[in-house]
């Protein structure tokens, strides 16, 4: 089988954004300016970034949504920038999943409340891996898709089985996880490792897994556990790159290559409109890099620019580029210091 393009799995969802002056103290008022919505989760999030860079990358989605009129408008999205939807399920067992994210209008700070909806039944039944003719099968996020959270005997968690699976038909399997409170980081994220191609997450979601902390009492990254939580993630077995990325930095761990790093993008006054989504956007830049066999240092260049591009509107998708100004971006704008 010729294998070509990306798959993108997991959580689909609708975000009713909300900018905001300032995160209330319980039981008060905050007062709520701008009120926005549009697709959110890693399905959308990243197969719609990947689209509009319009690098001709064959992108499909896979998923579950309710058969509603949310499900119908994440699906009419994906479709308008020439994702194929043909692996998203419409469902009437489950309204659509969605999120309130409340963006601070000064900072671009966000928090979720998150319902889970649809995502909860989204199973690896729903994918027919046998017919599956992507080069990369990217899934997200661990932790918020209960039927591959679920333990699992042999491999320890379901999500890891469906990889392992997907490795042996020769597929390259990548994973990104959510930030959560729960404490379950280590349990049902380390098995998925073990049969990675490619694993990317944030500075906290990272260092949840490795015990390590990741910032000092200051709030400075603590640059050395950053390295050897990537460096943990490689012995347990991610096959080519891991991949931790923060505010100040991005990380990578490249089984031939090494450890680099790549600081962000210093950006104007006002620049920030929300940074809702701006993970899941790092993450499309580094599989759109991966996908054109990118040197680690150019992938985390080109992620950087996609991020920064991403901060500078208040929801997840509207503010991506082409590639080509991307990568203008990341040759023009000048780096942050470390």
């Amino acid at each position: 089988m010729q294998r070509t393009g990306i798959a993108i799995a997991g959580n689909i969802l609708v975000d009713s954004v909300k900018e905001i002056d300032r995160y209330p103290e319980k039981g008060m008022l905050s007062n709520i300016f701008q009120v926005s919505r549009s697709v959110g989760g890693c399905v959308p999030n990243t197969a719609i970034n990947l689209a509009k860079m319009k690098s001709g990358i064959p992108i499909r989605a896979i998923g579950r949504a309710g058969a509603d009129e949310p499900g119908r408008f994440v699906v009419e999205q994906l479709q308008a920038v020439g994702i194929d939807t043909e692996g998203v399920i419409l469902s009437d067992q489950e309204a659509t999943s969605f999120s309130d994210a409340m963006t601070v209008q000064e900072t671009g700070e966000r928090t979720f409340f998150h319902y889970r909806g649809a995502n909860r039944t989204f199973s690896p039944g729903d994918v027919e891996l046998d017919k599956l003719n992507c080069k990369i099968l990217h899934i997200g996020y661990i932790l918020l898709l209960d039927s591959f959270d679920a333990e699992e005997e042999e491999y320890g968690t379901v999500m890891a089985r469906f990889l392992h699976d997907a490795q042996e038909r020769g597929i390259e399997t990548s994973i990104d996880v959510v930030s959560d409170s729960s404490g379950e980081f280590a349990r049902k994220v380390t098995p998925a490792l073990k049969y990675c191609d490619y694993a990317i997450m944030n500075e906290i979601e990272g260092c949840a897994v490795s015990g390590l902390a990741p910032r000092d009492p200051s709030g400075k990254l603590i640059l050395e556990n950053i390295q050897k939580t990537l460096e943990q993630f490689m012995k347990i077995g991610v096959r080519r790159r891991a991949v931790i990325h923060c505010p100040e930095a991005g990380f990578c761990m490249d089984r031939e290559r090494g450890f680099c790093v790549v600081p962000s993008y210093r950006l104007p006054a006002g620049y920030i409109k929300g940074s809702v989504g701006a993970g899941d956007a790092f993450c499309a830049g580094c599989l759109h890099e991966i996908y054109l066999g990118s040197a680690p240092e150019q992938m985390l260049e080109y992620a950087a620019a996609a991020a920064a591009a991403n901060l500078s509107r208040p929801d997840a998708v509207s503010g991506m580029r082409e590639a080509g100004e991307l990568r203008k971006m990341a040759a023009e704008w000048e780096k942050q210091e470390l």
